[in-house]
C-alpha cells in the first residue's frame, strides 16, 4: 500500500505563507523565499527533491492552493511535465480547468485519498497544502509521514501550518532522517500509530 506523505516547506517561525496571499501571491507576498531551497539549493536538496518526486504517484491539495496556483501550473499540476495526478478537496468543481490537466475534484478527503490510493498504487500519496487540509489528515490519523522542509526565514505573520487547539491528543512522531543545508533543514518523521 501507498505511504501517505504530508510534505511542506515551513519558515523557522512556523509559517507555510506569508502575509498577502492572492492568486497574483499565491505563498503571500515574499513567501516564494520557502521554496528557494528547491530551486537554488545545492545537489542535497535537489537530490532530496529528485527523490520525493521518483517515488510521488498521487497529490492531494484543498481548493484554496489550486485556485492560488493554477495560473503558474497550467494542465501539468504541481509536479510540472511528470504530470503527477492531483485530487483537490473542494465543495465544487472550478468553472474553468485545464483542458488535458491532471485535476480530478473530490468533496472530502477520505474520498480524495482513496481515489489518490488507487491512482498511486505502490507509490507514495503526497499532501502539499493547504495548513487547513495537512491539518485534517493529520487529526484523522491518514498520514504515515511528515516532511518538512524548514527554511531559515521568521516571517512574523502568514498561514501558520498549525494553530493552538488543533489537535486534541498527542501524535509521537519518529526521525526517519535530518539533513542540513544551507537553504533548508529538511526532517522526516514517521508518524507513530
Amino acid at each position: 500500500m501507498s505511504t501517505v506523505v504530508f510534505d511542506i516547506s515551513i519558515s523557522l517561525d512556523g509559517y507555510i505563507a506569508a502575509s498577502g496571499m492572492t492568486p497574483d501571491e499565491g505563498m503571500g507576498v515574499g513567501g516564494e523565499a520557502l521554496h528557494d531551497w528547491a530551486f537554488a539549493g545545492d545537489e542535497r536538496d535537489r537530490e532530496l527533491l529528485e527523490q520525493a518526486g521518483a517515488r510521488l504517484g498521487a497529490v492531494i491539495c484543498e481548493r484554496r492552493t489550486y485556485d492560488n496556483s493554477i495560473k503558474w501550473w497550467a494542465a501539468d499540476g504541481p509536479t510540472g511535465p511528470a504530470r503527477v495526478p492531483l485530487q483537490v478537496v473542494s465543495h465544487s468543481t472550478p468553472d474553468e480547468v485545464p483542458e488535458d490537466g491532471v485535476y480530478t475534484f473530490a468533496r472530502d478527503i477520505r474520498s480524495a485519498l482513496e481515489a489518490a490510493r488507487e491512482t498511486a498504487g505502490e507509490q507514495d500519496v503526497g499532501i502539499m497544502g493547504g495548513a487547513d487540509i495537512a491539518r485534517q489528515y493529520l487529526r484523522e490519523g491518514l498520514v504515515d509521514e511528515i516532511s518538512l522542509h524548514v527554511v531559515p526565514v521568521l516571517f512574523g505573520s502568514g498561514t501558520p501550518l498549525f494553530e493552538p487547539g488543533w489537535l486534541d491528543r498527542h501524535v509521537r512522531l519518529e526521525r526517519i532522517r535530518a539533513v542540513e543545508t544551507d537553504a533548508a533543514t529538511h526532517l522526516r518523521f514517521r508518524v507513530v500509530k
